[in-house]
């Protein structure tokens, strides 16, 4: 009777490395534990995903667990199929010293994303369900943070993809960071000579009038600003707070913000401005200034000056605005009379 273990059908030796032996038996073992390995990552991920779908305030909590776990349990399996093939574990540190050296040079872009992305799991600067914005201008929600990479849908339904690296070494710029609400300015122009105050009336009518416009309170209010003069027209800037949920259409906003102060202000009777030159001459028929009106049969400068009425002052919700303590800052401590040195 033959008792040697490798006449086994199972037993059958496939490949020898050095002192390791893989016999058919031991492959088709860890084949095996691989599979379920994969399978049963994909459970607990289904099911964290499930939990984390129903939970508001644990989203971003459940997302770590769900990837470390996934993560843990593929590695678990990966060593467990090794053991079984009868690759022995210690035998890898020699591989792994290899493994490292190509890391260092082949391989540091993978490994680099790869930190990233466990740095952008703790740190939760950025988390799923967030609206970033990217330096090269793309927009939109993080749907998933992966191992190498993460993955962002833009208002558009369209997906990008963008290297974990990319995210913590680049300025991002997160709109619902800690889930609060962001101030944007909306610019729009009038004709010189309007009344202003006719105008930040209308405007933040109209600001107020869009349903995702916040409501005012100490600290966060609607205002109009003059902020320039161009060269045929007034510049102004709304300046309004949307809700949280508005935040993540930044365009949509600015496009409902701009409707809307188009409307009031042709509602309202003030003109909107299109380029115009002004043309002045110096003389007419060998007359100046005040005769040359009167060869026209005008009125003398003078006198048009004189029934020119003063503007009423306006309110200015720039100036208001400096006046008011930034909530978000801690007051400067007043230090008291300074004693005389001896």
């Amino acid at each position: 009777m033959d008792h040697n273990p490798l006449n086994r059908p199972d037993a059958i030796e496939l490949i020898r490395l050095g002192k390791t032996t893989i016999t058919l038996g031991g492959l088709a073992a860890a084949v095996v534990i691989v599979v379920i390995t994969i399978y049963l990552s994909r459970f607990v991920a289904s099911a964290m995903r499930g939990l984390r779908e129903r939970s508001a305030g644990g989203a971003p909590t459940l997302y770590i667990i769900e990837k470390l776990s996934t993560y843990g349990l593929r590695t678990i399996g990966l060593l467990m199929a090794l053991s079984v093939m009868g690759v022995n574990l210690t035998s890898l540190a020699v591989f792994a010293g290899a493994l490292g050296v190509g890391a260092g040079l082949g391989l540091q872009g993978l490994v680099k994303d790869f930190a990233s992305g466990v740095s952008l799991m703790f740190e939760r600067l950025v988390a799923v369900g967030d609206f970033v914005e990217l330096q090269n201008g793309a927009r939109g929600v993080v749907h998933e943070i992966g191992p190498r990479s993460t993955r962002i849908r833009t208002n558009d339904s369209t997906d990008v993809i963008v290297p974990n690296s990319v995210l913590v070494n680049e300025q991002v710029v997160n709109w619902t960071l800690h889930h609060t609400t962001r101030r944007i300015r909306i610019p729009f122009v009038t004709a010189f000579g309007v009344d202003k105050e006719r105008v930040r009336e209308a405007v933040l009518a109209a600001a107020h009038s869009v349903p995702f416009t916040s409501r005012d309170d100490a600290t966060r209010r609607a205002q109009v600003w003059l902020v320039g003069y161009g060269e045929s027209a007034l510049k102004f800037e709304l300046i309004v707070w949307p809700t949280i949920d508005s935040v993540r259409r930044p365009a949509a906003i600015f496009a409902a913000y701009t409707w809307a102060i188009d409307d009031a202000l042709r509602g309202a009777g003030i003109e909107i401005p299109y380029p115009q030159r002004e043309v002045r001459l110096r003389s007419l028929f060998g007359e100046e200034g005040d005769d040359a009106r009167s060869a026209l049969r005008l009125e003398p400068m003078a006198a048009r000056r004189a029934k020119v009425r003063p503007a009423a002052p306006s309110s200015n919700d720039a100036a208001e605005d400096l006046k008011r303590e930034d909530p978000e800052e801690p007051p400067m401590p007043v230090q008291g009379p300074s004693k005389p040195d001896r």
